[in-house]
């Protein structure tokens, strides 16, 4: 009563809350609004590292840092040593109060329903900021995407949104985050279907377009951003050119798989160092300047120096040392504790890898030459699809690149290619072989998070039947007659689990002259037991490979005490309902597999 504007305002949150959980129009208008701020906010971001660029390294007004013209050398030098030393420094303080790893959007969505700290987020956003604006040669579109998705997630919660809705609100978020940072709507919207939801589901597709599309032009509105690549010719291809795209995608797996092991190389080698791992960012550092003195164009996520391949004739030999410069930086960055991507880092690998294979190609072929920067896109969108595990989001990012159908056709031969090798052979893009390398079992962002829930603890039945070990069989079948159970289970003196009987074995003829056996010598299956934070998958499992219908809860420990049971019928029918469920809310349909009885008309 002392504070009645601050009760007014809670009842309005309260009401707003349920609005929004309730409507999917109110959804999709929150969406569109976050995602133009979002446009705003990647934007300032944007403006922001060019200007620390330009002041780490004392660039030209309008040189860029991959570009590699105008870097001054002293900066090269001794920036990212500085860089890598605050960045370990500092990761070393925020451990102490935060020491577990942040949750990014695909193992948010995989694993935790849509939550996100957006306190996290922001901690990574600025390591990323820094280590980009030092040199690193990382991108920034893994910082943008986390912010956005943490930022959604963190409206969601407010609003009280279920957990389908609250994923697609993190795969709207990082859909906005970098549709801004490429200009390109569609492969924003894409990015987030391919990487971040995992689906292309009907009920996400308004707020995931809408948040990207403002997104991208709120940030046109305000900085109209110098497209990634720009390419004045026309494009048309031979049907036999074709057949060359498809061998560049082939060639272009293999490097993609290459560049994702060349971070894990990094990193077991940064771990062996007989040094604190606060300091791995510094002696990172001291790798990539002496790259980066030799070569600058390594420096940063290389937009600039992807659109210089177009426009500049750069020998066979110096793209060959290119590639293998800009892929020893980035894994040097990336394995020695500098934050970042490798999406835009993947896109330069790409555009060098299709510049190779088109010189090699004019070796043998001199007519080839016609289509040099044809194939140079094809293995810029080929190697990208690869390693982030997007091939549609690379075609589509192509397309609103150049406007062109024909080379967008020749791109989606090579990254069909390319994307599909790599899912077979190796498994894993460069984010889910992230998460095998740190122990979590992820591929992809379908929600598995569900199962953790679905515990055999929320599934037991706790009135489970126990007889004491020393009960004679006579007084076990005094005390359950025929019919009364199947299964009886069996505890010592302190309610330690011994074993399960079963009832109708027990009353069996076979049984007759045994009557002072104990109940402790006739258990059967003492370690056959369910844990009650296993999930429901791992109880079927167990009832699928032991042949049996009803398990025993017991506590974890090794004297653990049974809490109660649990049947094969009953978690299967609850597995399916939530598989049922799961499957209709990512359809955007309420009961889809439910079977109804028509309605009986009268005569």
């Amino acid at each position: 009563m002392k504070f009645p504007r601050m009760a007014w305002a809670k009842r309005a949150a309260g009401f707003a809350r349920g609005r929004l959980r309730s409507s999917e129009f109110l959804q999709i208008i929150a969406c569109a609004l976050l995602g133009s701020g979002m446009g705003a906010g990647v934007a300032g971001l944007r403006r922001l590292v060019d200007w620390l660029h330009r002041v780490s390294f004392h660039l030209p007004p309008d040189a860029t840092l991959s570009a590699g013209i105008g870097v001054d050398v002293a900066s090269i030098v001794f920036i990212p040593v500085l860089g890598g030393l605050v960045l370990g420094a500092s990761a070393l303080v925020m451990r102490r109060f935060r020491p577990g790893d942040i949750v990014d959007p695909i193992e948010a969505n995989a694993l935790h329903g849509g939550r996100m700290s957006l306190f996290d987020s922001l901690r990574l956003l600025g390591a990323t900021v820094f280590s980009n604006a030092v040199g690193a040669a990382v991108g920034m579109e893994a910082g943008y995407s986390q912010i956005g998705a943490s930022v959604f997630s963190a409206a969601g919660q407010l609003g009280g949104l279920r957990r389908m809705d609250l994923r697609i609100f993190v795969g709207a978020g990082a859909a906005a985050a970098i549709a801004a940072a490429f200009n390109a709507p569609l492969a924003g919207a894409f990015y987030a279907f391919e990487l971040i939801i995992g689906s292309y589901a009907i009920r996400a597709l308004a707020p995931v377009a809408l948040a990207a599309l403002m997104a991208a032009l709120t940030e046109r509105a305000l900085i109209n951003p110098e497209p990634l690549f720009l390419v004045s010719q026309g494009f048309h291809f031979k049907q036999s050119v074709y057949l060359l795209f498809a061998l560049l995608g082939v060639f272009a797996a293999g490097f993609s798989v290459l560049a994702m092991q060349a971070v894990t190389w990094s990193e077991r080698l940064f771990r062996k160092l007989p040094t604190p791992q606060w300091l791995r960012p510094a002696i990172g550092g001291i790798c990539l300047s002496i790259i980066a003195i030799l070569i600058p164009q390594v420096l940063g996520s290389g937009h600039g120096a992807i659109q210089q391949l177009f426009t500049t004739d750069v020998t066979l030999r110096v793209l060959a040392l290119l590639l293998v410069a800009k892929l020893a930086a980035s894994a040097v960055s990336l394995g020695s504790g500098f934050r970042g991507g490798m999406f835009s880092a993947s896109l330069l690998l790409g555009a060098l890898f299709g510049a190779i294979f088109a010189d090699v190609a004019v070796l043998i072929l001199p007519r080839l030459a016609a289509q040099h920067a044809a194939l140079m896109m094809v293995g810029m969108g080929s190697v990208a699809a690869g390693v982030i595990g997007a091939p549609l989001t690379m075609v589509f990012l192509i397309l609103e690149g150049t406007g062109d159908f024909p080379m967008t056709v020749g791109v989606m031969v090579g990254v069909i290619i390319s994307s599909t090798i790599v899912r077979v052979l190796f498994g894993y893009s460069f984010s889910t072989w992230r998460f095998h390398q740190r122990g979590i079992a992820i591929r992809s962002p379908h929600d598995i998070g569900w199962l953790t829930d679905l515990t055999v603890r929320r599934l037991m039945r706790q009135d489970a039947k126990t007889v004491p070990e020393n009960m004679t069989l006579a007084a076990v079948r005094e005390a359950y007659p025929l019919g009364d159970a199947k299964k009886v289970f069996v505890v010592s003196a302190s309610g330690a689990y011994k074993g399960t009987l079963d009832l109708t074995a027990i009353h069996d003829g076979k049984h007759d002259k045994e009557l002072d056996l104990t109940a402790g010598k006739l258990a059967k299956s003492p370690h056959l037991v369910l844990r009650p934070l296993q999930n429901v998958k791992t109880a079927l499992n167990l009832f699928e490979v032991h042949q049996t219908e009803m398990l025993p809860v017991v506590e974890t420990g090794e004297h653990g005490q049974i809490i109660g049971y649990m049947t094969e019928q009953y978690a299967l029918r609850r597995y399916n309902q939530e598989l049922e469920r799961r499957r209709s809310a990512d359809l955007g349909e309420k009961d889809l597999f439910s079977i109804v009885e028509p309605p009986i008309k009268g005569p």
